[in-house]
């Protein structure tokens, strides 16, 4: 409570500092009589001197006597009264003043109260950093690393550092200019290449660009075995309308994946849309007889690889929703009651394999 009190006189003597002034002060400048007296009279006698001297005639001399008389009759009639507050209103002032001393503090512990923390301990900065955790630390390591190149801008380790984290955390425009400038002062590196090449697609949008191309050609040229350049390189030729090189593009890039590779999933899943709407195109051009015929081909051929193990349930939902879509409900409740046997130890996929029977008006497939 001692600080509470310290706080307390502290305020107290700043209001009283700026408030004794306007309460107490007087205007003597324009109240100090006894000035003015001495100056009339010693008027009068300089009028005297005058005369006496001829420097002035007798009617002059009178009228500026009168002149000084008034002055000198003023100024006694401002001696009972001097010049400043009349006494209401400086009551007033002093009213004013105590109710600003008192409410001014009042005021502020009551906000404090509403909206402080009276009770809360004092929080040091070592302690704070401390409870932040990991979170706190690398946000401090990002802050000093930044600060480190915009002092030491050619230092492309530092560079090299910052820019996977730019593009981890979705700053890619940033993660461009860090990959630029890591490839520009330092060594020529393959992975580095390729990161500015990521970068500028994901700037883009997913667009492989001219200048994403660049990078990756040279990223290529100096590892032809860089799975990142070549995997957005396929995607570019699938851009460019080239599905077929695409494709052959992908598959060479997992047959040549080591076996613990935690890429080759991407490019897996990513070869198998490629091939799906390659697929979808295909069968849109042909005639309506051989489009179901085709449709059915590929339900069947979804079918029995779920059939024989395994599957997911995207893909059991998907092979529920064609055998619907193909008026097979037969099929389907059957297709129903096998996803939920193959899944049944997933409460999340039976809950959406419910909710999908419900859609599809396949509740007696529900065990």
């Amino acid at each position: 409570m001692m600080i509470w009190a310290i706080f307390a006189a502290m305020t107290g003597a700043a209001v009283f500092a700026l408030l004794w002034p306007l309460g107490h002060g007087r205007m003597q400048g324009f109240a100090d009589v006894a000035d003015a007296r001495s100056l009339y009279r010693a008027q009068l006698k300089e009028i005297d001197r005058d005369l006496a001297r001829r420097l002035i005639g007798e009617e002059e001399a009178q009228a500026a006597r009168t002149e000084a008389a008034r002055r000198l009759l003023r100024a006694a009639g401002d001696e009972a009264g001097p010049a400043g507050e009349t006494e209401p209103s400086l009551r007033r002032r002093r009213a004013s003043s105590a109710l600003m001393l008192s409410v001014v503090p009042l005021l502020a512990l009551v906000i404090y109260g509403l909206y402080g923390a009276p009770g809360q301990p004092d929080q040091p900065l070592a302690a704070r950093l401390e409870k932040a955790g990991p979170q706190q630390d690398f946000a401090v390591m990002l802050a000093r690393m930044e600060a480190h190149l915009a002092a030491n801008p050619a230092d492309a380790r530092g560079w090299s550092l910052l820019a996977p984290i730019y593009l981890r955390q979705g700053r890619y425009d940033e993660a461009a200019k860090a990959f630029a400038a890591a490839v520009r002062f330092g060594k020529p590196d393959a992975e580095l290449y390729a990161g500015l090449g990521e970068a500028r697609i994901m700037e883009a949008g997913g667009v492989v660009t001219a200048a994403a191309r660049e990078a990756l050609a040279e990223a290529v040229s100096l590892d032809p075995k860089s799975p990142r350049a070549r995997y957005y390189l396929a995607l570019a030729k699938e851009q460019d309308g080239d599905g077929a090189g695409a494709e052959a593009a992908l598959v060479e890039l997992l047959a040549e994946a080591p076996a613990d590779a935690d890429w080759a999933g991407a490019v897996r899943g990513r070869l198998e849309r490629m091939r799906g709407d390659a697929g979808g195109k295909a069968i849109a051009a042909l005639p309506e007889a051989e489009r179901q015929q085709a449709i059915r081909a590929m339900v069947d051929g979804l079918a029995e690889r779920l059939n024989a193990g395994g599957g997911s349930l995207p893909e059991w939902s998907r092979l529920i929703r064609a055998r619907t879509v193909l008026g097979d409900r037969a099929a389907a409740l059957q297709a129903m009651k096998t996803a939920r046997e193959r899944l049944a130890g997933d409460e999340a996929a039976l809950a959406a394999l419910g909710a999908l029977a419900q859609e599809l008006a396949l509740k007696e497939a529900a065990p």
